[in-house]
This record gives structure tokens, sequence and C-alpha cells, in this order.
């Protein structure tokens, strides 16, 4: 899966209509502050279903993130993506916080 970064991101939520953003942490973190437009699917046991019935056209692009470069959620969560047929996943690696930290605007709740 491609790793983008935030002028990526953003290049992308801008220009394509279709392209989904899903944050893959725990619910009380996605609460705190998100990116705009993201679904919350946590990555765990129940992963495969929950990103299925929340994204069922796996022919459309998706940027998973987690909180940052530290944080291990997305890339394995976008490895499980493609093993379930996915095949437009882009990992934004540096997550949440460096979004945060660059200014760009988030959502809460």
């Amino acid at each position: 899966m491609p790793e983008i970064d935030r002028d990526q991101v953003q290049t992308m939520i801008e220009s394509d209509a279709d392209v989904r953003v899903v944050e893959v942490l725990e619910e009380k973190e996605y609460q705190k502050f998100h990116l705009p437009g993201a679904v919350n699917v946590p990555l765990g046991d129940d992963f495969d279903e929950r990103i299925q019935a929340a994204l069922p056209a796996k022919h459309e692009p998706v940027i998973v993130y987690c909180a940052s470069e530290q944080c291990d959620a997305s890339p394995k969560a976008a490895r499980r993506m493609e093993a379930l047929g996915y095949d437009r996943v882009y990992d934004y690696a540096a997550g949440k916080t460096d979004w945060k930290e660059a200014g760009l605007p988030t959502e809460t709740g």
C-alpha cells in the first residue's frame, strides 16, 4: 500500500469526491478530533466486518490514518483492507497529529 503525506492527502480530499477517509483509532481518540469527513473504524478483532460494512465499494480510493508515525495501526489496517480486496488504499503514516500541527481543519465528536 502506498504511503502518502499531508499534501497528497489534501490534494486527494479536494480533487476526488469519491475518496473516503478512515481513522483506525479507538472511538474516544476519534471523538477528540479527526480529519474532516473521516469515519471511525477502529482496528480490532471485528475490523474486517466493520470496514466492509462502512465501505462496501472496494474500488474507491481510501485514506487510512492513525495518530502519528509511531502508531502502527494504519499500515496494519491498510494491509488488512488490501487482503479483503480493496485496491486503492493509501496510508497517511504521519497521521492526525501531523494534520493538526499544520493548522489544518479538524472535526470533533
